[in-house]
């Protein structure tokens, strides 16, 4: 049997209020709160809104997080999915303006209105880029703008040891995510889960390949509004099926940040540890960030903790040479990784590099076109 949708889970909040007798002005039958509820089976939806009404005396909006709380003891219980309280918001993303600007313009998508107007619900959206850039960031402050519920999809909890048992694992997961719609689902680290394409049919028995085309299959023809984030640092190992335009709306790579989004990462840590803007000057701010060139998000978050700890222990107050010292001692990521950013980079521009063998071949072999070439106007012929 399938579970209660909208309609019949109003019918259960309507017996819940008479059966308590609860008085009009403490009772809202609120499409907020009837969406929190999706994906409880009835007997659980009764026990939420009994449990909000014994302990509250109300059933309005003000208990959707009692509501959510039962809904999250559904999704543990599952073992697949991970439910997510997210308190990251999008200001608190350093940079990424493009893409905090995509995902704004589609904040009212899964809405009434929206539908009415002829819009679709957004597919998803693929994150490329290297670790502690933002990505997971973004799938957290993303579900906390649009105000919906937000699973990790944890792809080591999918694979089991018995024949079929990944691929039932992974209808399962998707079915309670569409159960649960709309809300976000997050897929961390992609490639990851997907390493074994390649040799799939030889190591697994296939087993990989077939929880990819599942996936897949999903991505493609799902009609429940399901929006899909899905992260990865390594663009080479991922199948170019998930790649395809149509699987998710948009793929975005997001970079090193740049000098002013480095300015506006310091001043969002300095903030969120109970620094004020006065503290430093913009001047100051700039010459820290020229200094930590090619420094990701992360790395600059841990710089000003490691600032704190050496201003704490010194008794005073966090200055910019506490800041400086930190940076200077710190080895960011992409000095050992600068040839996965270039070759990044570059698949991001469009450009498809080619060995340095295969580049000396074909620069030989124009040459010796060239030279019959230009013997053939002479007159000359060549085997």
């Amino acid at each position: 049997m399938p579970l209660p949708g909208i309609g019949e889970l109003k019918q259960i909040m309507q017996q819940a209020r008479q059966r308590f007798d609860l008085p009009e002005r403490e009772y809202q039958e609120s499409p907020r709160l009837l969406e929190a509820a999706l994906g409880l089976s009835t007997s659980e939806a009764q026990l939420a809104f009994a449990r909000a009404i014994t302990e509250k005396g109300r059933l309005t909006e003000a208990e959707i997080p009692l509501i959510v709380g039962e809904k999250e003891q559904v999704i543990r219980k599952s073992g697949h999915l991970e439910y997510f309280h997210p308190k990251a918001r999008l200001d608190d993303i350093g940079g990424l303006d493009r893409l905090k600007a995509w995902l704004q313009r589609r904040n009212q998508a899964f809405s009434e209105e929206a539908r009415e107007f002829g819009l679709e619900a957004p597919r998803g959206v693929l994150l490329l880029g290297l670790p502690g850039t933002g990505k997971s960031l973004a799938a957290k402050a993303v579900a906390n703008a649009w105000q919906l519920p937000l699973l990790r999809l944890d792809m080591g909890r999918i694979y089991g040891g018995i024949v079929g048992q990944s691929e039932e694992n992974m209808r399962r997961a998707l079915h309670m995510a569409e159960t649960l719609s709309p809300c976000i689902l997050w897929v961390d680290e992609i490639e990851k889960a997907l390493s074994g394409m390649k040799s799939s049919g030889s190591t697994d028995g296939g087993t990989t390949a077939r929880v990819l085309g599942s996936f897949l299959t999903w991505l493609q023809e799902k009609q429940k509004p399901v929006f899909v984030v899905a992260t990865a640092n390594h663009i080479e190992h991922l199948p170019p099926e998930l790649l395809r335009k149509g699987r998710v709306d948009e793929i975005f790579f997001v970079d090193l940040p740049v000098e002013a989004d480095r300015v506006e990462i310091l001043k969002i840590h300095l903030r969120a540890r109970g620094r004020r803007d006065e503290d430093f000057s913009e001047e100051e701010l700039r010459k820290l960030a020229r200094q930590a060139q090619c420094f990701t998000g992360a790395e600059l978050e841990e710089v000003v903790k490691e600032a704190l700890f050496r201003a704490f222990d010194d008794g005073r107050q966090l200055r910019q040479t506490d800041l400086a010292d930190a940076i200077a001692e710190t080895t960011p990521l992409s000095q050992t990784m600068h040839e996965l950013i270039r070759d990044t980079r570059d698949w991001a521009r469009g450009v498809q590099l080619q060995p340095a063998a295969q580049l000396l071949k074909n620069c030989r072999l124009t040459r010796r076109v060239q030279k019959l070439r230009g013997c053939g106007r002479k007159g000359k012929t060549h085997s």
